[in-house]
């Protein structure tokens, strides 16, 4: 195995091209839907639902048997669906999603050899942090866009500026206890690429099949987001 890609000096990461597009298309949704599915057969029509209120990417975790299967039929069905896998542990786990068609890989901690991994092989990786050493070690292997997790129960917004200070380019994607009414304070601060969260399409509407729902709550987000977005402007 080969040593992974470590950035010339801490603060200024290399990045690649196919990184460097999952964080534009990031930065453009300003959301990223967090799904737990126990149905693969639920992974298109939610798919469909989140792209038809406004939304079309989702992060589709590994926390069921079969959310690789819902992976490989959002990527087989709906391509123009942004998809990618998170709560990725292991590289082998990481190896599993992009067979099944991740086009990007989420963790909610800082596993060296998950990460290291997806690095030598370019792939795409967001590892989480709650910690300014955790950011240090992310910025030695070159990443400069980070999950931040969990969120709410480390301090919000608050504790993220606070942490983000010192490391003045690292981009971060809050996740963890974010809803429609503490959205606006996340976005508005310049630090944040995106926001994750599971109030969009929690688990019991997706199994009880109440897409129009999703959909519902897909535009609310979306709109909040680009209200944001206009007033920073």
């Amino acid at each position: 195995m080969t040593a992974p890609r470590r950035a010339g000096a801490v603060g200024q990461p290399s990045e690649t091209a196919s990184m460097r597009g999952v964080v534009e298309r990031l930065r453009e949704n300003r959301l990223l839907p967090v799904i737990v599915i126990d149905d693969p057969a639920n992974g298109v029509p939610l798919a469909r639902a989140l792209e038809e209120g406004g939304l079309p990417c989702v992060e589709i975790t590994l926390r069921t048997a079969r959310a690789l299967q819902a992976i490989e039929k959002i990527s087989a069905e709906c391509p123009t669906v942004f998809a990618g896998a998170g709560t990725v542990l292991t590289p082998q786990q990481a190896a599993d999603a992009l067979s099944a068609g991740a086009k990007f890989i989420v963790a909610p901690g800082f596993n060296p050899a998950m990460v290291d991994y997806c690095i030598e092989r370019g792939i795409p990786v967001f590892p989480g942090v709650a910690t300014p050493s955790e950011i240090e070690q992310a910025l030695g292997r070159g990443l400069s866009v980070l999950k931040f997790f969990p969120a709410e129960q480390l301090g919000g917004i608050a504790y993220l500026k606070a942490i983000a200070a010192p490391y003045g380019k690292v981009g971060f994607i809050p996740t963890g206890g974010i809803a429609l009414s503490n959205l606006a304070s996340y976005l508005a601060s310049p630090r944040v690429v995106a926001c994750g969260g599971s109030w969009i399409a929690p688990a019991e509407w997706i199994a009880a099949a109440k897409f129009d729902r999703i959909t519902e709550e897909t535009r609310k987000a979306v709109a909040a987001a680009q209200a944001v977005n206009k007033e920073s402007k």
